[in-house]
């Protein structure tokens, strides 16, 4: 419990009590297997927003065992009507085994998250530069690729390239804070001032990547070719590094 109510000072007040719960489930449902519960992101980042964000959570387990997760599952539309995401299901030695592979999405943890019981499995991880310079531009040429065939599947309808504008502004700004911490900007930073930061290191404005990161823009045809041309510009320059 005192592991908890330590954590708990960053995450929103009025999601203490299901984040609370949650924890207790977890252990209820996976006892001693129940290794540590982090949580990461916008809930203990002071950015969070219940109309855009939900509590994104690692469940790290001594071992994955399929009929706890089943048990968890059922519990699955109560959580996610407290904004509870599906936990990512870890072991240590999956973590381990992933800094190579998943760069990105360990060094995203690492910078903003907190443990509610357990060890915290993030806070002393290491990555190589060459590691996450690669998936940065991987993650970027995948981008590419998702941009061009989203505007395909659209088929004219500016509705659905507004859409595809905001899911990939949200998936960019995690390859962003890579690209920042093999400049030597390590410490995290809320969105805007993620893109303020790739805009000086980078030597370049990135105007879609703003309108499609602000709710109350308009995003049609115009916006989304703004947008392409951040990402396309990005990919050359990461290819660079």
């Amino acid at each position: 419990m005192a592991e908890e109510s330590a954590g708990m000072d960053r995450v929103p007040e009025f999601l203490r009590g299901p984040i609370h719960e949650y924890a207790g489930l977890v252990r209820k449902l996976a006892g001693a297997n129940a290794r540590a519960l982090t949580l990461f992101g916008a809930v203990v980042a002071g950015s969070f927003d219940p109309d855009r964000h939900v509590v994104r959570n690692v469940l790290v387990l001594g071992e994955v065992d399929l009929e706890v997760l089943k048990r968890l599952a059922e519990h699955g539309a109560k959580l996610g009507k407290q904004r509870i995401s599906a936990p990512l299901i870890m072991t240590p030695e999956y973590i381990a085994e992933s800094l190579d592979t998943f760069p990105l999405e360990l060094l995203e943890i690492q910078q903003q998250h907190v443990t509610l019981f357990g060890q915290d499995h993030f806070v002393e991880l290491t990555f190589a530069e060459s590691d996450l310079r690669l998936q940065c531009e991987r993650e970027i040429k995948a981008i590419l690729i998702g941009l061009r065939q989203g505007l395909l599947a659209a088929a004219g309808r500016d509705r659905i390239l507004g859409e595809l504008e905001v899911d990939v502004a949200a998936g960019l700004l995690r390859t962003l804070r890579g690209m920042l911490w093999l400049k030597g900007d390590k410490k995290p930073k809320p969105s805007a001032a993620v893109v303020d930061a790739v805009e000086t290191v980078t030597d370049r404005k990135l105007h879609g990547l703003r309108t499609a990161l602000d709710p109350t823009a308009e995003h049609s045809w115009p916006e989304f070719q703004r947008l392409y041309e951040d990402v396309a510009a990005l990919s050359v320059i990461v290819n660079a590094w």
